[in-house]
């Protein structure tokens, strides 16, 4: 089975930086890992996308919130999704979470997958 394992969480302060790594593993094929996604889910609050990455790696998103602080970057060959977080804000807080839209191997059909989540804690 597909899966996505994040790391890299942790305590920062505020101010810091911390890189998120979401590696898929499983059965599937680096070259049908489609788009690529980070959200994060505070506590009380709405899951949202944070932001998202083409198979090419060459259009991206990010949220307002984020945008000028946050890159997000992948690996192909690594089958890895990268968030790196500068000027970490306590906002920032919050559970992040790896998605991605995936070919699994002996499917035709692109399937939705997320990972477990990694919390981010940014301290005052």
């Amino acid at each position: 089975q597909v899966q996505l394992v994040e790391s890299g969480g942790g305590l920062v302060e505020a101010g810091g930086s911390l890189r998120l790594s979401c590696a898929a593993s499983g059965s599937i094929l680096n070259i049908n890992i489609n788009v690529m996604r980070w959200y994060r889910q505070a506590p009380g609050e709405q899951r949202e996308l944070v932001a998202s990455i083409t198979t090419g790696g060459g259009v991206t998103y990010y949220a307002d919130s984020v945008k000028g602080r946050f890159t997000i970057s992948r690996d192909n060959a690594k089958k890895t999704v990268y968030l790196q977080m500068n000027s970490l804000k306590p906002e920032d807080t919050a559970v992040y979470y790896c998605n991605a839209d995936a070919l699994p191997v002996g499917s035709a059909v692109y399937n939705h997958y997320w990972g477990q989540g990694t919390q981010v804690t940014v301290s005052s």
